[in-house]
């Protein structure tokens, strides 16, 4: 996982591209657009990132680092990142659990990596197209075709969402574009 300062962002002030890259280089993007009321949104899943542009850019960028928490003690098994959280299931559910080797926990493990391998490719192309469609709401909701490019994304229709997005601002279609080609990657 990527610390928020090192994951990938993309920052538009209007429809026009001002920084892509880290968050800290947007950040400093931003602060010098805050007048245009600027946009970022983080590349993996086109959620935009909330940033406080108040005082100078190195206020706004000293503000992303989040403070030092204390230390407390942890449930579970924290050296080896175990976490423990509720897990709510129905009877025939445990009684099956309580039957396989190394117990609950181990079989739970087991069954999630399991189907994270599974579903690897199809989750990663899901969470593509939705952070496609996020960013396209967020930044493209009001345009004319809007409505047909969302339907040609989600039916996975890359040359009919390539011709509905051709007249969008050139910056604004490269990024979709690009967020969209992530579709049809397979996984790593």
């Amino acid at each position: 996982m990527t610390s928020s300062s090192t994951r990938a962002v993309t920052a538009f002030a209007g429809h026009r591209l001002i920084a892509r890259g880290d968050l800290m280089a947007a950040a400093r993007a931003a602060h010098a657009n805050r007048d245009d009321q600027p946009l970022i949104f983080d590349d993996a899943t086109g959620r935009p990132v909330d940033l406080d542009l108040r005082g100078s850019a190195e206020d706004v960028v000293a503000r992303l680092s989040p403070p030092a928490a204390p230390a407390k003690p942890a449930r579970g098994r924290p050296k080896l990142g175990v976490t423990a959280r509720e897990v709510t299931l129905l009877p025939r559910h445990w009684e099956w659990l309580a039957t396989q080797p190394g117990g609950a926990s181990a079989a739970l493990r087991r069954l999630v990596d399991q189907a994270r391998r599974e579903t690897a490719e199809t989750d990663a192309a899901r969470q593509a197209l939705e952070a496609v469609y996020r960013v396209m709401t967020a930044l493209a909701g009001d345009f004319a075709g809007y409505e047909e490019a969302a339907r040609a994304l989600f039916a996975r229709d890359r040359a009919r969402f390539d011709e509905l997005t051709a007249g969008w601002p050139a910056d604004l279609r490269d990024y979709v574009r690009d967020l969209n080609a992530r579709v049809y990657l397979p996984s790593p």
